[in-house]
This record gives structure tokens, sequence and C-alpha cells, in this order.
């Protein structure tokens, strides 16, 4: 199976701590995704998100600076694993998250990439707007 790489860098008026805490925490994951998510907060444990759409497990966890996991779509050849990293960077005006996820079906590439704006960004935005 032929894979891509997508790489998304994304500036968003929070601390590094609240989008750590909204990727980790299995209660604010469910909040901003609207779906249900069951994450584990340690290195080897494993998460459900968006009601199983997406599933897999903690590969190296930095509180508050580095996530990296495994990710299976529901949609995809099973046994196929991508690797997400979630590199959070504190600023003067919020966090900076360098995103990268290896090993995408060439096939899903496009939609996938559109899905992490769609349902990772723009709602974790939203829903930290609400909170300041």
């Amino acid at each position: 199976m032929k894979t891509k790489t997508i790489r998304q860098k994304v500036s968003i008026k929070s601390t590094a701590h609240e989008v750590y805490e909204l990727l980790m925490d299995s209660k604010k994951h469910a909040q901003f995704s609207r779906g249900a998510a069951k994450v584990s907060r340690k290195v080897g444990g494993k998460f459900s998100v968006y009601d199983n759409y997406a599933t897999g497990k903690n590969l190296e966890l930095v509180q508050d600076k580095k996530i990296v996991q495994t990710w299976h779509a529901s949609d995809w050849e099973e046994g196929h694993y991508s690797t997400v990293t979630f590199l959070l960077q504190e600023t003067n005006t919020g966090c900076i998250i360098t995103f990268v996820q290896e090993g995408v079906p060439e096939d899903q590439f496009s939609s996938i990439k559109q899905g992490w704006i769609d349902f990772y960004w723009n709602p974790m935005k939203k829903m930290l707007s609400k909170t300041e």
C-alpha cells in the first residue's frame, strides 16, 4: 500500500497544557470531538476516539509538549497503522501545534488531511475560545 505524510502547523490561542489535556483527557476529547473517546494517559496504553473510528496506542508522552501515537482508522486495511506526532510549543500568543501523520493510505490522504482541520483543529479552537 502506498502511503503519504500529512504535515500541519496550527496556532491556537491557549496554553500547551490546555491543548495537551484536550487530546489526552477522555472527557475533554469527547467534548470537542462530539464522539465517544477513551484515552489512556500511559505510554503503551490504548485509545479509541470518534466512536471507535480511530484506535491505537501511545508510544511517547511528554506532558504539555509531545504526544506520539499509532493510529488505525476503521476503514483502513486490517493491521495498517500510521504514526501521529503532536508537538506543542507555547508562545506569547498561545500554542503552536506541529502535527505529523506518517503512513496515511495514499487514496485517503486528502480526506484525512482535511479531517484534521475539520474535526480537530477547528473544534479545538472553538472550544478553547469559550474558556477564555
